[in-house]
């Protein structure tokens, strides 16, 4: 294990001048040891891990998915990748020896469903076995791995140089970033070597000073030493999945608890451990969501979900007890509405939230009062959307409404929540998207013109009144397109921590000292080799939608590897749903493409939460195909602006994403040369009349309502299972899990068994299908699909 290399104090003036903006007050930094981007580049706030779960339903991941792209899809890719752009493409799927592979082909087994009239019939509906045993089932899902495989094979020498680029670029021995809570650092830790990190924590050497921008945790010989909470090697062992979730330690710091997924279902079971011994405390509790609080220092507050997956009860369980004997607090029975959790930054309540996709009213338990349960906060009102957090004697609420739709932030008191009071009011032009409280001050998360901002206001001592915020400060930052993330920090203190990041800036942890204007880079993500920011340039463009609406794209290329006459090959990203946006951030990945000359770009498109609350409203339900259309626009105008042309167009999205794939493959497939559909929502119609299956019900609110004929007919028109039809595709790549709980592994299996049989054209086509795994593919950071590959080419 590795020492940490000595702090290095710079003066702003070294500041690379992509990150921050100039400030009047020159201001001292340290930079420690970069970060190893391991799943997160710093320790997830619970803010940050409430966002991820809470909308990470039809989606796998945000990011760009180079490793997947360069293990299964270069065979089609292989003339964008290579140094000669010149290289020609075979028709034919290569096989090693020469020759053509033949592809799997499913049988038919005609399957008729019937709905207002219209009879729509599913070939394939055969391939969907909820039990994943049924022994015809499996055997053709390993005949298009083997497919797969023998086609990539062509390729495997080419698929070997850039992975040994991309584990090149990885400082593989590293932390992160330390927080302090009480007498102790908390951080993680990966080996070389290792696939999952380690989660430690060393004693704080002098408690009572108060926490600064410039404290580094000690790590000589003479300081306290290093303790090994939890060792994520270990716990994998013997599992071909292992995921950890929750961490959470108790108040008093003796006891932590987390929740482990080795399936890849996202059914958990949660352990209670020492956190000195690592001894185990009680019995495991099993069958959980990952949303778990302490409550107190002998009790722990979680969710377990019904049949079709959605979170609907909350429990509280005393250590030393049986599962058996927990109470139930609160059980949702609207299957339009899901639970969450979220404890307060004062560490003095817990919410539950209750949430539709229109709708969210929270309940609050006092820690120090367990007894009495749980109690309302905000009532349950269509179309009124809140979250809540504490500080001194009110709590504090983002609201949103129809009219208020990108959200308010107000204030009660605890011993009257009716009484309300507006600190910040609704801007049409700029969305509230997360608060985060501390003991003196109030930080907003918002976005504007697409781009995130953070800005923070001084409160008034505990016990004065509160009224309308004021004098509220900006961080600016430079580049054209950029992400911020919020990291969790101590409640008491004036430190406001958070990740940066661009298309070209790596990761970037900062602490700022909202007393002083005083701004420290704790930490950067290091990128090994010759990696120089400044060679690559991000841009944000604007293309006219259909309807004369303005879509944002985040683009970026590196400016002595591009001609931008239409030459330039291109990999264009969307997504698109949920409210979800799109953030322009690094991938170290990423560079393998960007140093061969291709252009990555993002399509910002409806249904997105980019441009506030009423983006989102254009792109779903009866407006969902703006979605599809934004992102043909963005396509066109990219090829009209010379960034590429149709013949070197490449598209991915990956699961609500995949189905915006899907769409514009049946819409528009003469505009791409490749296509990328991770674990994608494909059959829609299908999946959305079925009740039983995991999210349908609560996602009434998204897609619609196909039970309705308005909906069903609307539905049918862009479902891409139910539009494939006789003309020629670009080449496809399509993945899926087995265990994926959120988009069944049937439906993209199904949806490439009817493109091969209806197609006409002898592009490419393969599906991957991970046999041990859910939604989020594999677990660890050192997995590909033929041989060893680091997922953070993934993250």
């Amino acid at each position: 294990m590795s020492q940490r290399k000595k702090k290095k104090k710079t003066e702003c003036s070294e500041l690379p001048p992509n990150l921050l903006g100039e400030r009047k007050k020159i201001f001292k930094y340290s930079v420690s040891d970069p970060l190893f981007p391991s799943r997160k580049c710093c320790i997830e706030s619970k803010m940050e891990a409430l966002h991820r779960r809470r909308h990470n339903r039809r989606r796998l991941r945000l990011w760009f998915p180079l490793a997947l792209i360069l293990s299964a899809a270069r065979p089609f890719l292989l003339p964008v990748l290579s140094a000669d752009r010149n290289l020609s493409l075979s028709c034919s799927p290569p096989m090693a020896g020469g020759g053509a592979a033949t592809p799997p082909a499913a049988k038919k087994v005609k399957h008729e469903m019937e709905m207002f009239g219209d009879v729509r019939i599913d070939d394939y509906y055969w391939l969907r076995d909820d039990s994943r045993s049924d022994p015809e089932v499996l055997s053709y899902l390993r005949d298009e791995n083997a497919y797969t495989d023998l086609v990539m094979s062509a390729t495997k020498n080419f698929e070997n140089q850039i992975y040994a680029e991309i584990r090149g670029r990885i400082k593989e021995d590293d932390t992160t970033v330390p927080l302090r809570k009480a007498p102790y650092y908390y951080y993680q830790r990966t080996l070389k070597g290792k696939e999952y990190v380690q989660h430690c924590r060393r004693l704080v050497p002098n408690v009572v000073s108060p926490p600064s921008v410039n404290e580094t945790m000690p790590t000589g010989p003479d300081d306290p030493p290093e303790h090994v909470i939890l060792d994520e090697n270990i716990k994998s062992q013997g599992h071909a999945y292992c995921s950890i979730d929750a961490f959470v330690t108790s108040p008093n710091n003796e006891l932590v608890a987390y929740a482990e997924d080795v399936k890849g279902d996202e059914i958990y079971t949660v352990y209670v451990i020492d956190a000195e011994s690592g001894a185990p405390v009680g019995k495991p509790l099993v069958g959980l969501t990952p949303y778990l609080e302490w409550v107190g220092d002998e009790a722990l507050i979680y969710i377990t979900m019904d049949q079709t997956l959605r979170p609907d009860k909350v429990w509280i369980h005393k250590l030393g007890t049986d599962q058996s004997s927990d109470s139930c607090l609160y059980h949702e029975k609207d299957n339009m509405f899901s639970l969450y959790l979220d404890a307060s930054e004062s560490k003095k309540f817990v919410f539950v939230e209750s949430e539709s996709k229109t709708t969210k009213f929270v309940f609050y338990i006092d820690v120090s009062k367990p007894e009495e349960g749980l109690k309302v906060l905000t009532p349950r009102l269509d179309g009124i959307d809140t979250s809540a957090s504490h500080r001194g004697d009110h709590f504090f609420i983002k609201r949103r409404s129809d009219e208020l739709f990108n959200s308010e932030v107000i204030a009660c008191p605890l011993n009257n929540t009716s009484e309300t009071t507006v600190l910040i009011p609704h801007r049409e032009s700029v969305k509230i998207q997360d608060i985060q409280l501390f003991s003196d001050h109030l930080v907003v998360y918002e976005r504007e013109k697409g781009l995130p901002k953070v800005t923070f206001y001084r409160l008034p001592p505990v016990g004065e009144p509160l009224g309308s915020l004021q004098g509220g400060q900006a961080v600016d930052f430079l580049d054209p397109v950029y992400s911020v993330q919020p990291s969790e920090t101590q409640f008491s203190s004036s430190i406001l921590r958070f990740s940066y990041s661009s298309l070209r800036t790596p990761y970037s942890v900062y602490d700022y000292d909202m007393n002083t204007g005083v701004s420290v880079l704790k930490k950067i993500q290091t990128v090994l080799g010759d990696f120089d920011a400044s060679k690559y340039i991000t841009e944000r463009l604007w293309a006219n939608a259909q309807d004369g609406t303005q879509i944002p794209i985040s683009i970026v290329y590196r400016k002595d590897r591009v001609k931008l006459d239409g030459s330039d090959p291109l990999l264009l990203y969307g997504y698109g749903s949920y409210e979800i946006s799109v953030e322009a951030n690094f991938q170290m990945s990423r560079l393998s493409l960007l140093d061969r000359g291709l252009v990555f770009a993002i399509a910002h498109v409806r249904g997105g939460g980019e441009m506030g609350r009423q983006w989102y409203e254009n792109g779903k339900l009866l407006k969902k195909k703006n979605t599809f259309t934004d992102f043909i626009s963005c396509a066109e105008y990219l090829v009209e602006m010379k960034y590429c042309s149709k013949e070197k167009l490449c598209i991915d999205g990956r699961s609500a994403g995949g189905l915006l794939i899907g769409a514009v493959l049946n819409m528009r497939p003469d505009l791409f040369r490749a296509a990328i559909a991770g674990v994608p929502f494909v059959d829609v119609l299908t999946t959305m009349l079925d009740p039983t299956i995991p999210l349908t019900t609560a996602e009434y609110e998204e897609w619609g309502d196909p039970r309705k004929e308005e909906f069903y007919f609307y539905m049918k028109s862009y479902s891409p299972m139910d539009n494939v039809k006789a003309q020629n595709y670009p080449n496809i790549l399509v993945t899926t899990g087995l265990n994926d709980p959120r988009v069944l592994y049937s439906e993209p299996t199904k949806f490439v068994a009817k493109l091969r049989d209806m197609k006409t054209d002898d592009n490419i086509l393969l599906l991957k299908c991970e046999m041990a795994a859910g939604h989020s593919s594999k677990s660890g950071r050192d997995l590909r699909s033929s041989k060893k590959m680091p997922s953070s080419t993934l993250s």
